[in-house]
């Protein structure tokens, strides 16, 4: 059912990304059939797509023919050649779903590899495909690229005067040369003034071979408008918060903020979190009857796990990559054995659905100080994540910076309150909570160590040990609050008006 939100005018939107999760029906005849995701960036393009289609723009997808991940394309393929699949691709052009064809991508297990060289031949090669045959095939009004994986695009756009919007999910990015970007069909001679070089290139034939290109800063210089996926994060950038941000990347962007053109838009979460209808999790719930709904969860992920089978154990959630670079994981680390020791009367416990390289390290911690029934440390599994979203009263957050995070979005429509530092998008999405005065949302350290996480665990216990009716009108108000403001209709609106403000501002 297409809404009546939709563009003033009818332009055609070509979205670039090089991961997504799904795509709408009707979008062509592969939508359901394509899958690709290594982080956010899938979830958020899927998202925006599934809305924009259904509020009747005219969207266009390029992504990568990753062949073996999509492994339940395998039966449509087939069922496709006895259709006359040569056909299909001849008219391509009339569906939706335009595919970056070659052998690069056809044979990964996974989106990015441990080897940077083969990344940045994956992102070469699908840029390659969308400057050379997918943009004129879709001839777009208006391009919108994700990430660095996308980032000479803009570059070559500027020259083909059709305004771009460029994505910031992360702040990861690969340098290469241009020589290197040419030996992978991409003719940098005719854009190379747009792109980024480490140093500034005196001409083209002096800086092709040992002047790197930065692809990020590429996309970020080259683009007509930039986002963020949060307005803190944007600021924190402008106003040099992060030192693990590259210095060219903060410049470029604090270009694009100074001159208007940059703006922090929050993501939100998939509407499949949804605890009425998550098909993952035991008992479904609403806000209304939260308390036992959860309680059911609570004592079957307990039961699961092997942890203290007790309904009234405060169970805290950790839900993000064990990372100690952004996710904070090593503060925990660091008080781990306090906690669980201060709280051993109440059965505190904790569960880990992750992956990383501090997977270890609590599985160590765990191992040393037997706390086998009250610590649970388990790879990532979708599932069992949603399973603890519902079981779990808190979920812990303290990263050192959050571009946007989901976890801590998806946690309040389950009745599981964020612990978060305040940071980026946990900034614009948790509040402190004032439960006397029905406000907040969550529980918010200012610093980032160890000792304000403690300090934050110590609020949410001790709103944890308030009495059953204030516990209660809290989580009911922040579940019904987390449903009507992190949705997909908000969020989609907002691109929308950006495209809208490009579309009509000169090139």
């Amino acid at each position: 059912m297409k809404t009546s939100f939709i563009f003033k005018t009818s332009p055609r939107l070509l979205i670039v990304t090089p991961e997504v999760t799904s795509l709408p029906e009707g979008s062509g005849i592969l939508a359901s059939y394509l899958s690709a995701k290594a982080g956010g960036l899938a979830d958020v393009s899927a998202m925006l797509i599934k809305e924009l289609f259904n509020m009747g723009v005219d969207i266009h997808i390029a992504i990568p023919d990753y062949r073996r991940i999509y492994t339940k394309r395998q039966n449509i393929i087939k069922k496709l050649y006895n259709e006359q699949l040569q056909v299909y691709m001849e008219n391509l052009c009339e569906q939706r779903i335009h595919l970056a064809r070659d052998r690069a991508f056809y044979y990964k297990k996974g989106i990015y590899s441990l080897y940077e060289y083969d990344n940045l031949k994956v992102s070469l090669v699908f840029q390659r495909e969308v400057i050379n045959n997918i943009i004129l095939r879709v001839k777009p009004d208006l391009v919108h690229c994700n990430d660095w994986m996308t980032g000479l695009i803009p570059a070559y756009l500027r020259k083909m005067k059709i305004p771009v919007l460029f994505t910031i999910h992360n702040i990861h990015t690969l340098l290469t040369t241009v020589e290197e970007i040419e030996n992978n069909g991409i003719d940098a001679a005719e854009f190379w003034e747009n792109l980024y070089f480490e140093r500034m290139p005196v001409n083209y034939e002096e800086s092709r071979n040992n002047n790197r290109v930065d692809l990020l800063t590429t996309g970020i210089f080259a683009s007509h408008f930039i986002n963020t996926v949060s307005q803190t994060f944007l600021k924190e950038i402008v106003e040099g918060h992060h030192d693990i941000i590259r210095h060219t990347v903060r410049q470029e962007i604090k270009n694009k903020y100074y001159a208007g053109c940059a703006v922090g838009i929050l993501n939100a979460p998939d509407e499949s979190f949804n605890p009425s209808t998550d098909k993952a999790i035991v008992r479904n719930y609403t806000a209304r009857d939260f308390v036992s709904g959860k309680r059911e969860n609570k004592i079957w992920l307990q039961k699961r796990l092997g942890l203290i089978v007790d309904e009234n154990a405060p169970l805290f959630f950790w839900p993000s990559r064990l990372d100690p670079v952004q996710k904070g994981c090593q503060l925990l680390a660091d008080i781990l054995y306090e906690v669980v020791s201060k709280y051993w009367d109440d059965n505190l416990e904790i569960v880990f659905v992750a992956d990383g390289s501090f997977f270890d390290v609590f599985k160590n911690i765990v191992n040393f100080h037997g706390f086998h029934n009250r610590v649970a440390v388990c790879n990532f599994d979708e599932d069992l994540a949603r399973l603890a979203f519902a079981a779990s009263d808190f979920i812990l957050m303290p990263s050192s910076f959050e571009p946007c995070g989901l976890p801590q979005m998806i946690a309040q429509k389950y009745g599981s309150l964020p612990v978060v530092h305040d940071t980026g998008g946990l900034h614009d999405t948790v509040e402190h909570l004032d439960p006397y005065n029905n406000i907040g949302n969550g529980f918010v350290f200012k610093y980032f160590d160890s000792q304000g996480l403690f300090w934050a665990i110590d609020e949410a216990m001790r709103f944890y040990k308030m009495p059953k009716n204030i516990k209660t009108s809290n989580i009911r108000r922040i579940m019904m609050q987390a449903k009507e403001r992190f949705n997909h209709k908000e969020c989609a609106k907002k691109y929308i008006e950006l495209y809208e403000k490009m579309l009509q501002r000169p090139l």
